[in-house]
């Protein structure tokens, strides 16, 4: 692999249990890097490998042919990033007014209030207006630590910001450094139908996923096992709404709307499962228990699911049931701090993309194919489990890059080159836009959807 160790993918290849000889038929061609403390151009470029080299195992098991993954270095940093370009329109803002790092008297913290509710339960516990300079005079007051719990205990979304080693020496980073990269179990899968019809082109055709994710490693998993033909329905509870997300992450996939605390909901959502051959969710660990839907309960409405999941912290440990996202993980795990040390600044320094998110999802995309050639090989029906936090230890352990090396990428949607676009345009429910080239290629074909990005509840809940 160009300028980096295969550190990241040799660990994703193992937690896959990919064949040996699976790293050798992957290739990273072009240069340059995005700008960081850390090497996330290399992960994005290994994590998009994991998931192409998943798809190379299942083409040899489907048409007995080697497959040979190629990835781009610079589509790959784009990906991770933004993929779509608006024409004639433009993404509402990705952030919340009040969302973003704050000086405490300690130290730092950021607040996560994208959502409604998040951002009620920090407003309560600061007892301040709806602004910034209001939200920063309160804060300043307080201890990070000490308001990062204030906060979730409100069920908030905050994180102080630690040290790589004080995380390293923190209970929970101790947990997240003891669990797999991916947490495998199987049982024996009883037969089933499926609409599946693999093609040398889109060996995911007709392969139903039922799609329980938000905000944005789901999602990213999702969209990958759209663009190699699978049926991605995607369910969201009445009200949800991610405006800035939803036309990046919505590719490929119809999006529909299930109230599950009614008997209606409930009664479709059911059939959906019964019928689905892989479900992907995101759900804090006992969620879904609270609805009823427990993973033995999953298993009962269909044994042969294939169950792939993932949470902030971690599936172990005194925050496994914490809520997280992907940059308060960076203000946790230290990779915020190491960034604002790297970059001799006086404020945290986040990652140029929500890099944990994006590599987790293309992992969970891994998984669900590894899962598929199982299905198929040797009738298991799997459940795996991933983190955001484990993904971000993966990150942290790589070999770290200096600020003279770097050729920048630009991922913030200013990329100036016609050739990193697809030839067509895609109409999109909000207007024309165009969209990245696919990242990857096997045996010479790359990603490609059927269905342009959608807004939330376009769609009706059935297959």
């Amino acid at each position: 692999m160009a300028n980096s160790s295969m550190k990241f993918l040799e660990a994703a290849s193992l937690a896959l249990q990919l064949p040996a000889d699976a790293l050798t038929r992957i290739t990273v061609q072009g240069s340059g890097a995005l700008t960081s403390a850390f090497p996330v151009t290399d992960f994005a470029a290994q994590a998009i490998g994991a998931a192409g080299a998943a798809v190379g195992q299942l083409l040899k098991v489907q048409f007995d042919r080697a497959s040979e993954v190629v990835i781009d270095r610079r589509l790959a940093s784009l990906w991770f990033g933004w993929s779509i370009h608006p024409v004639g329109w433009t993404l509402p803002a990705t952030w919340d007014p009040i969302a973003g790092d704050y000086a405490t008297r300690d130290g730092w913290i950021r607040l996560h209030t994208n959502a409604p509710h998040h951002k009620a339960a920090a407003l309560s516990v600061l007892q301040c207006a709806d602004d910034r300079s209001a939200v920063a005079g309160v804060v300043a007051g307080w201890s990070a630590e000490e308001l990062e719990a204030a906060i979730v205990g409100q069920k908030g979304c905050a994180a102080a910001m630690r040290t790589c080693d004080e995380w390293k020496a923190h209970p929970q980073g101790k947990a997240v450094a003891s669990e797999p990269l991916i947490a495998w179990s199987s049982i024996a899968a009883s037969s089933g139908s499926s609409a599946w019809q693999p093609e040398e082109t889109r060996p995911l055709a007709g392969l139903k996923v039922l799609d329980l994710t938000r905000v944005l490693a789901g999602p990213v998993a999702t969209r990958f096992l759209a663009g190699y033909g699978a049926d991605v329905l995607r369910i969201d509870p009445p009200g949800w709404d991610e405006p800035a997300l939803i036309p990046e992450v919505t590719l490929g996939k119809r999006c529909a709307r299930l109230d599950l605390e009614t008997p209606q909901g409930r009664e479709i959502f059911e059939q959906l499962l019964a019928r689905a051959d892989v479900m992907v969710h995101g759900y804090r660990p006992g969620a879904l228990d609270q609805l009823g839907y427990s993973e033995a309960a999953r298993r009962a409405i269909n044994p042969g699911l294939i169950d792939v999941s993932l949470d902030a912290y971690g599936w172990s440990g005194p925050w496994s049931g914490r809520r997280g996202f992907d940059s308060l993980l960076q203000m946790s795990s230290g990779i915020a701090h190491a960034g604002m040390k790297w970059k001799q600044a006086d404020r945290p320094v986040p990652l140029p993309v929500q890099a944990l998110d994006q590599a987790t999802g293309y992992l969970m995309a891994a998984a669900v194919v590894r899962s598929v050639v199982w299905r198929i090989t040797e009738n298991r029906a799997t459940t795996a489990r991933l983190s955001l936090a484990r993904t971000a230890q993966s990150l942290i352990e790589l070999p770290g890059t200096t600020i003279t090396a770097i050729t920048a990428i630009e991922a913030d949607g200013l990329v100036t080159s016609s050739a990193d676009f697809s030839a067509s345009l895609e109409q999109t429910e909000w207007g024309p836009a165009k969209r990245c080239k696919s990242p990857v290629s096997v045996n010479g074909v790359g990603q490609a959807w059927r269905h342009p990005a959608s807004r939330l509840g376009s769609a009706e809940p059935c297959w």
